[in-house]
This record gives C-alpha cells, structure tokens and sequence, in this order.
C-alpha cells in the first residue's frame, strides 16, 4: 500500500526519489518503495527524511512508534486472587490479628467474616484492648445506592439484608473503647480490609457478587502509591458516614 502522506509531503516541498535520496544517503529505489509500495526505512534513516521534509516521524511512519512497555509490576502488590472465593477467610482474620495500630473495614455486608469465623468480634475487642484504633463501615440498607447494589449483582432484596445483618453483627462493638461503627450509603466500588500498612482490596463488578470478584493483597511501600489511594477513598466515606449507638 502506497504511502499517500509521503508522496504529499514530498510533492508540497519539489522533493524528487533522487532528492530526498541524496540527502539521507540512501539509494533512490529505496525512496520509491517508500512511496509506492509503503515500506518503512529504518528508525534512523526515517528520522533523518522525516527532518529534512520536516515532518513529523510518526505522521509519516506511525508504524515506527514504539509502544510504551508495560510498566513494571507494583513494590506494593503482594499477591492477586481472581476472586474472594479463592481467599481463605482466615487470611482476612490473620491480616486483621497482626495489627497493631489501625483496623478500617469498608463493606456493603461482608457476613461471609461472622459466618466463618464466630469469634471476629473478639478477635476486634482483642486488638482494640491493646491500643488498636477500630473503623468499620457497613451499609445503610435503607440508601438507594446501596439498595441499586443489591439490583446489579442480581441479588435483589438480599444485599439489603446482608447490611442489616452486618450491623447486627457489629453493633454489639460500637459501645467498646477504640471502636467506631457507622453506616454509610456511597456507591463502592471497593470493600476495604485495612490493617495498619496492608489492605485487602475486594473489587466490586457490574453483575457480580463480591464473592466471584477479584481481590488485591497490597503492603504500602512509603509512597503515594495505591495503598495510599485506598486509604484516602476510606477517609472521605468514613467522613460522609452515620455513627452507630451501641
């Protein structure tokens, strides 16, 4: 196939084959491929006909330009399950028993911790008993956002019962020193499980349960990096949130 933008650019300038040929030190046959059938010099010798015409390289050859690589794999990313099934619960309960200065939960529900490990409150009361600040964030099954959730991963009215469940569950914490319970009624895109410098990342998808859906294990590394993302999406829920009575 013809290269239509060369003939054009060197048709505008008076450029002949034999012209530009001389003056990038190729042979004029060369530059007629070019042209004509659409082949593409070298990087250095298209850089040196593209400056002569002045043009830009890319516009000429945009073959020639070199896709970015891909970025190296994150310091932070500790590992990536495909989805939460594929998690034991008792890496959600180990993470939550080594901290030592910080626990933040950010769910909709998140049950599936009660269920499968009974003692998750006490394990909290525990860590809250030697100087570990608590958060938890569960969902007002009465906010729309919330209640459109429940209609999206098509479990209808059951994301609203797993809220008010959840809160079951906690409410017995909110009257403990160092914890904090409250609702909140954003769209997340996340369940958070932090503690101290780690964080679990849930990711929610159109359609899906949080079960079926992929799940990060991040460790800051210092930097404004993603665990400091999440982090600050924490913060700004946790300000719009309603605190819960013990």
């Amino acid at each position: 196939m013809a290269n239509e933008r060369l003939r054009a650019v060197m048709a505008a300038g008076g450029w002949t084959h034999a012209d530009l040929a001389g003056v990038v030190e190729v042979d004029p046959k060369s530059v007629e491929r070019w042209v004509n059938l659409g082949r593409t010099p070298r990087r250095g010798t298209a850089l040196r006909a593209a400056e002569t015409l002045g043009e830009d390289v890319h516009a000429l050859w945009p073959q020639l330009r070199q896709a970015r690589s891909a970025r190296a794999v994150s310091a932070e990313l500790v590992a990536l399950y495909a989805q939460r099934a594929d998690l034991p619960v008792s890496a959600f309960v180990n993470l939550l028993a080594q901290a030592r200065r910080q626990i933040d939960v950010l769910v909709y529900g998140a049950v599936f911790l009660h269920e499968a490990y009974p003692r998750l409150n006490d394990l909290l009361r525990e860590r809250a008993a030697d100087g570990c600040a608590i958060r938890i964030a569960v969902g007002d099954a009465d906010n729309a956002n919330v209640q459109q959730r429940g209609q999206e991963e098509r479990f209808g009215h059951g994301i609203e019962s797993r809220c008010r469940l959840a809160l079951m569950h906690y409410r017995p914490l909110a009257s403990e020193p160092g914890v904090e319970i409250r609702t909140h009624g954003t769209t997340l895109y996340n369940s958070l499980y932090r503690a101290d410098d780690e964080v679990l990342v849930n990711a929610h998808v159109w359609g899906v349960n949080a079960y079926a859906a992929p799940v990060w294990h991040l460790r800051s590394d210092g930097s404004a990096g993603m665990f400091g993302t999440y982090a600050d999406s924490f913060e700004a829920v946790w300000k719009s949130a309603r605190p819960v009575e013990g």
